[in-house]
């Protein structure tokens, strides 16, 4: 259920740059007529994520003409993720937009985000319905890995590749971002208890420069999945995790232990030759490894939660009725 309508003044739109000297400008120009007809004052802050090329120059340039425009320079190429994470810490609006540089987003889509945000919804996602991408390694691997972060996530999103998205700021905010995981964001925001809507944008064919994607992402997508699993179901009792595997491994161990006696006793094998009994050592070994794992991982928890005031939830409104 989404909250209620609440009134936006300020948009931060965060748009991590590398390698796109010739999109800058004409993403920029259409930023600008996007938000020129608009109620919100705005800013545009271009993450330059250590291009090769002359990029840092154009935003320079347009940095010195239009006080709306903000620019963070990294000094070599961190990913993605790092530089949304950038954008996020020096964004100063009440909603926080992020899109791609490659103009294959469309400024013209803001004012439907922000719309969305405007009823009352604290996320809002693009979906490229009609994707302008090669079908064996861009839109194939997107499936696949859509379907897979809907299945492993429990929030059923049809494009959480697409960047172009709009979040408050309050839970943008406290999204703590590492390795690739910028695609994850609204998964995260979902944890904090935020309402989340998808919305069909457009998209257009890339023009100039070179995409930085693959058919390697889904291989990604994939290991990051099972850190998102962890954290998402375990990251406050890891104990369960690691314990729950270990008892299963002890019982295949305890299993194979009883079946060895067994054939011991009724059929006279000898224990000793018997290549079941080694196994049965071996999953009793892993099993009490996986337990230890877990306790060990639990004091880790603790002290990292403890030490850094980490919340192990999110208060979203305190009722009180005054007795007097």
């Amino acid at each position: 259920m989404k909250a209620p309508a609440r009134k936006t003044n300020s948009v931060s739109v965060v748009i991590p740059v590398y390698n796109e000297f010739d999109n800058i400008r004409p993403l920029y120009e259409g930023l600008v007529k996007a938000f020129l007809a608009s109620p919100f004052t705005y800013e545009i802050i271009f993450v330059n994520d250590g291009s090769e090329d002359d990029t840092q120059d154009v935003l320079r340039q347009l940095a010195d003409i239009d006080s709306h425009v903000k620019v963070i320079k990294f000094r070599r190429n961190y990913g993605q993720t790092a530089a949304i994470s950038a954008g996020f810490t020096l964004a100063s609006g009440e909603v926080i937009v992020t899109m791609d540089a490659d103009l294959q987003n469309d400024p013209s889509d803001i004012p439907c985000l922000l719309d969305k945000i405007e009823q009352g919804y604290d996320v809002v996602s693009g979906w490229r319905q009609a994707r302008r991408d090669t079908l064996l390694t861009r839109r194939i691997p997107s499936i696949v890995a859509n379907r897979m972060i809907s299945w492993v996530g429990g929030l059923s999103l049809h494009d959480y590749g697409c960047t172009l998205k709009a979040y408050r700021a309050e839970y943008a905010k406290k999204v703590r971002l590492y390795g690739e995981m910028h695609r994850f964001i609204p998964l995260y925001a979902k944890w904090m208890g935020a309402t989340i809507v998808e919305i069909p944008v457009k998209h257009h064919p890339r023009i100039h420069g070179v995409s930085k994607y693959g058919l390697i992402r889904i291989f990604k997508v994939m290991l990051d999945l099972v850190t998102i699993k962890f954290l998402g179901d375990y990251a406050t009792k890891p104990i369960y995790f690691f314990g729950g595997a270990g008892i299963v491994f002890i019982g295949v161990g305890v299993i194979g232990a009883v079946v060895t006696l067994a054939q011991k006793i009724w059929m006279g094998a000898w224990a000793h030759k018997n290549p079941l009994l080694l196994v049965s050592v071996f999953f009793e070994l892993i099993g009490f490894q996986c337990i230890l794992m877990g306790l060990l991982a639990e004091i880790i928890v603790r002290i990292y939660h403890e030490t850094q005031s980490k919340p192990l939830y999110w208060i979203d409104e305190i009722l009180h009725r005054d007795k007097s």
